[in-house]
């Protein structure tokens, strides 16, 4: 609970604010023990603010307030008053001093009293601890009241006694100042003063020193004032401290859970490194980094503890050696199994840390940024492709009217006679004109906010074997035993959840793609529908060409890119992003030695109930 503004003043604010220290091992940034100084770039600390600092966890890892371990500490020691009381009287009655009987029954009494109220369940509710004053009023009667009776009564009766009881009460105006209100202590301090001008008032017709007892008695209950206000004042002080230690260190552990959380689930990894090349602390991410497969171990560890961290390790040295690092960061090479490498862009940032026992000399640390240039590559050129998609799709829809005016202008001229040279011309504006709009078409498919259709029951095979057919009359491809394609399909319906034309559009253009790079051989191209367990169905899309090369593969499903230089490297991106629609994958296979299916697309379908009217058999072609 924080402070309110006017019990707090501008230095105390400032001296709060820097009192939270992230020294804790729950508030380091993962988990483990970190010892970062905040303020290490303005100069050591000063012992009392190192001081304040302990201080403040302290009480905020305690699960009760400073005031509340007070009146704990008050109930204990009133019983050991009461012990002491009692045991004054008996050694006095011992050593044969004279001992009145009520001063030594009211002793025993109290202390009955104290001990009861501080061990005996029952009186539970008296002593229960309080968060802030001021004490209920039955809790200051059963302590602070019997002790202002109790003591005021020892001090009446023990007057010219061998023992002072005056001083005992002190301890009631103490706790009154310290447990309640300002006119409750004041005016318990002045009801004790009252009490001793009584005492010194009686005591003096005896020995004929009025004046001088009746000021020493007057003095004595302007110290009890004194006390009272002090003990008010130094215990709201507490009080008010101690919440402003809470409101802040909550703050920070909150801000350091927030921090934790955040470098946690960064993409990018992050080491914090000491000049001894041991890591204090690493994110997931860079655990996984630092490793081929899985998960480096968890902080602390030493980069020399593998050969692999060489470089790492020599990048650390580096940096902390020259105190400079490019901005950009520099890459180093990490080399596991042979053949595996991981190339990663490093960015150094220095601080400094305070080790327990070194005193305020700093040990300087690197926190490393790690990060995959792979990666960091791939997601460039996916933001790169994905904005010069969405200019694709607002060039194509401004395209479309001036394409159609040139394919009708070409169509009217065709009509005419022309010489043979035009003719020929024509024809190849008719053709460019064609695939300018199929090119159109496919972006303007695929374009955000384009319509989705719903998947619909679809019959595989009847479909498949349909768009096969007209897909080889398309291309003049003989079909038979000897043909380029050969085609397996099911014995009967095969139910898929797909929209049908975009069903024949994702085979078409696998079709194409494998009519374009196969052999002219028989067989040369496979397709094959088939049921992949009772959920699934599979549509592959096989053909002997040459395989792809392993570092085109991981970007033959990416928009714009393509091999050819007339390809617009939109097929394959086209048949994913259609089959993501339906829930459908695609994905390549590529198969070694002389098989003659080397180059393989498999498409994986939902299955689907058809209807039951649907029951025509598959059209083979």
């Amino acid at each position: 609970m924080d402070a309110p503004p006017g019990d707090r003043r501008p230095g105390d604010r400032r001296r709060g604010d820097r009192r939270a220290s992230p020294r804790h091992a729950e508030s380091s940034w993962f988990g483990h023990e970190s010892y970062f100084d905040p303020g290490w770039a303005g100069g050591n600390p000063e012992l009392d603010q190192r001081l304040r600092s302990l201080w403040s966890q302290r009480i905020v890892g305690a699960e009760d307030s400073a005031l509340t371990r007070i009146h704990r500490t008050y109930a204990a020691v009133r019983a050991a008053f009461g012990l002491a009381l009692v045991a004054a009287q008996g050694a006095g009655n011992l050593f044969g001093a004279r001992v009145s009987l009520p001063l030594t029954l009211v002793c025993i009494a109290y202390a009955v009293q104290a001990i009861a109220l501080w061990l005996l369940p029952r009186f539970q509710p008296l002593t229960t601890p309080v968060a802030s004053p001021p004490l209920r009023r039955r809790q200051w009667l059963a302590t602070i009241g019997v002790d202002l009776l109790a003591f005021g009564a020892l001090h009446l009766m023990g007057s010219g006694g061998p023992i002072n009881y005056s001083a005992l009460l002190v301890l009631p105006v103490l706790m009154a100042g310290a447990m309640s209100t300002r006119l409750i202590a004041l005016a318990t301090a002045a009801g004790v003063a009252l009490l001793l001008l009584a005492g010194a008032w009686r005591g003096s017709f005896d020995d004929g020193a009025i004046a001088g007892s009746l000021l020493q008695s007057g003095l004595a209950g302007l110290g009890l004032f004194v006390i009272a206000l002090l003990s008010g004042e130094l215990a709201g002080r507490l009080a008010r401290e101690e919440r402003a230690a809470r409101g802040s260190l909550e703050l920070a552990r909150q801000q350091a859970q927030l921090n934790r959380l955040v470098i946690e689930e960064m993409v990018d990894g992050v080491l914090v490194v000491d000049a001894r090349q041991r890591v204090r602390a690493a994110n997931p991410a860079a655990r996984a980094l630092l490793v081929d497969s899985g998960l480096s171990p968890p902080a602390p560890f030493g980069l020399d503890s593998r050969p692999v961290w060489r470089p790492l390790a020599q990048a650390v040295a580096r940096a902390l050696s020259d105190r400079d690092w490019p901005e950009a960061g520099r890459e180093l090479t990490l080399s596991f199994e042979p053949g595996h490498q991981r190339t990663l862009r490093l960015r150094v940032r220095f601080v400094r840390g305070r080790t327990p026992g070194e005193g305020n000399a700093g040990e300087p640390l690197c926190v490393l940024l790690l990060e995959d240039v792979r990666i960091a590559q791939a997601r460039l050129r996916q933001e790169k492709l994905a904005a010069m998609g969405r200019v694709s799709a607002g060039i194509a829809h401004e395209i479309r009217n001036p394409l159609a005016a040139i394919s009708q202008a070409n169509a009217l001229l065709l009509e005419d006679e022309l010489a043979p040279a035009q003719h020929r011309l024509a024809r190849i504006v008719a053709d460019n004109v064609d695939r300018l709009k199929r090119i159109v078409d496919d972006v303007m498919e695929l374009a955000p906010g384009g319509p989705v259709s719903p998947p619909l029951p679809v019959d595989a095979t009847a479909e498949v074997g349909c768009t096969a057919a007209e897909w080889a009359r398309t291309v003049g491809l003989p079909l038979g035993p000897c043909s380029r394609l050969q085609v397996e399909l099911p014995a009967g319906p095969l139910g898929v959840g797909f929209d049908p034309e975009h069903l024949r559009r994702v085979l078409v253009n696998l079709l194409d793609n494998a009519g374009r790079h196969a052999s002219q051989a028989p067989g040369a191209i496979l397709l094959r529908v088939a049921a992949a367990g009772d959920t699934l169905a599979q549509l592959v899309v096989a053909s002997d060409g040459a395989a792809i090369a392993p570092e085109v593969e991981p970007y033959i499903f990416e928009p714009f890119f393509s091999t050819r230089s007339r390809g617009a490297g939109l097929g394959l991106y086209i048949c994913r992003e259609l089959c993501e629609r339906y829930g459908a994958s695609i994905e390549y296979r590529r198969h070694g030695g002389d098989d003659s299916a080397r180059n393989e697309f498999v498409v994986t379908m939902k299955r689907s109930s058809l209807p039951a009217a649907d029951t025509s058999l598959p059209l083979h072609p």
